[in-house]
């Protein structure tokens, strides 16, 4: 497991106590290769018992090109010598590297009381406000392409977006990309939100198996964030939604 993180706990005397409050431990990995935080992750969700607490792993990754399960070959134009790891996220092929924020939720969704497409609602929601708060910046949802995305001419606009284009992605870059796996209702991946970061290797590939979808991170969009303050930002965010059968947010209107 990456240093500083701790084994879960084990059922015993404590088996009875009640997690439903609990805060999530929060741990910030710092710049980490790909594989060595994925393998950490399938071990602590493996070892879970329902008496585990929930963790949110915040990290920057070393740069490489992860294949969800779904993962097409087509889809890596020309790898050079950015590696690919195939992992078993859903999801098609995307990039990570420093100056991305990366947020591994680390929970169990039985204990929340929620399904995946509720988890998956929740972790958007998340990115959502921490670009309206860090950056000012207004996140969109396109229906059946998880993940975040701005509008490219006027990315603080409010404005709805048209959806009756017969390209979805017209005018917008995404700034977040998802991917999740829950295993027995234990939840682990997540999600990547580009800040400040080198965007060249996304030219790469077709980021999540679409071709010519662009991807920004907020200094594109000319704000200039801080990598801590908005991985603080976003952790607090994801907090206060997975935190238990309390975090309960009105949708409101979309």
């Amino acid at each position: 497991m990456p240093r500083g993180v701790s084994r879960p706990a084990r059922a015993g005397k404590t088996g009875s106590r009640r997690l439903d409050s609990a805060p999530m431990r929060t741990l910030n990995l710092g710049l980490r290769p790909y594989a060595e935080t994925e393998a950490a992750m399938r071990a602590y969700t493996a070892a879970r018992t329902p008496e585990t607490e929930d963790e949110l792993w915040l990290v920057q990754h070393e740069p490489v090109f992860t294949q969800g399960l779904a993962g097409r070959s087509e889809h890596v134009l020309a790898a050079g010598d950015i590696p690919v790891v195939h992992t078993d996220r859903g999801g098609q092929v995307t990039y990570h590297g420093p100056g991305q924020v990366v947020a591994y939720p680390l929970v169990d969704l039985r204990r929340i009381g929620i399904y995946v497409k509720e988890y998956v609602f929740r972790i958007e929601e998340a990115v959502i406000e921490t670009l309206w708060q860090g950056a000012g910046v207004v996140g969109h949802r396109v229906k059946g392409a998880p993940g975040i995305y701005v509008r490219l001419a006027a990315p603080h606009s409010h404005e709805r977006l048209h959806t009756e284009s017969l390209d979805p992605f017209r005018g917008l870059g995404k700034v977040a990309a998802l991917g999740i796996k829950v295993s027995q209702h234990r939840a682990y991946h997540g999600v990547a939100l580009n800040v400040a970061m080198d965007l060249a290797p996304f030219e790469r590939i077709n980021p999540c198996g679409y071709a010519g979808l662009r991807t920004v991170d907020l200094r594109t969009l000319g704000v200039q964030a801080a990598w801590d303050d908005m991985a603080a930002l976003l952790a607090q965010q994801l907090q206060r939604r997975l935190q238990g059968p309390a975090a309960v947010f009105s949708r409101g209107p979309q």
